[in-house]
């Protein structure tokens, strides 16, 4: 199913856009999320974000008010060559840092010239991944929850530093671009929304 983030303070007109087009929805609540079902066949499962299950009632109001933020989380997006990590509290952002590190792009080289630069762009992506690392562990000290976003594998590379070993990512997933300061200042607002993923009908609009 499309997944789609919907801020809490959008999610009644969200629901009545939905109903509009494909009816009355029949709600329920399982497996940690609010599930709707349209007459139509068009469906819908709504979770809350940081990966919070949701076993409240099946109404759209209760799930909006369950839609809270920890005290303490953080962001950590990483690419090769640039990272961005913040940390908040009580909604508001109280450490960040943003950085970009030079990583070689592919080469269509051969034989040693080929070996020589990937084992140099190893080593540039290694160096900025432990800046990365450095600047993390200082900004998300003590915090233990974080939702990351960028390249999966950039991230797991920093999250390996023994230091952010208390670190749990949760959901959803951020496939951003280059993590600079407006992604994670974007990142950062779009954290808190519901996460929800629509199936359509055949032939419903």
């Amino acid at each position: 199913m499309p997944e789609v983030l919907v801020p809490v303070a959008r999610w009644p007109r969200w629901l009545a856009n939905f109903e509009a087009s494909h009816g009355t929805a029949d709600l329920v609540v399982g497996e940690g999320a609010l599930r709707g079902a349209a007459p139509d066949g068009s469906r819908f499962v709504v979770r809350l974000p940081f990966s919070r299950p949701y076993d409240g009632p099946p109404d759209p109001a209760a799930l909006a008010a369950a839609a809270v933020a920890p005290a303490g989380w953080g962001v950590l997006l990483v690419r090769k060559g640039g990272f961005a990590v913040a940390r908040i509290e009580r909604g508001s952002v109280v450490a960040s840092k943003t950085g970009q590190r030079h990583v070689q792009g592919r080469t269509k080289a051969g034989g040693q010239s080929q070996q020589r630069f990937a084992r140099r762009r190893a080593n540039q992506a290694r160096e900025a991944f432990e800046a990365a690392a450095d600047h993390a562990a200082r900004v998300l000290a003590g915090v233990d929850v974080v939702v990351a976003g960028g390249d999966r594998t950039a991230v797991t590379e920093v999250l390996a530093d023994p230091r952010l070993a208390p670190v749990r990512v949760v959901g959803p997933w951020f496939p951003v671009p280059d993590p600079r300061r407006a992604v994670l200042e974007k990142v950062v607002a779009d954290a808190g929304a519901l996460v929800v993923d629509v199936e359509n009908a055949p032939g419903a609009p």
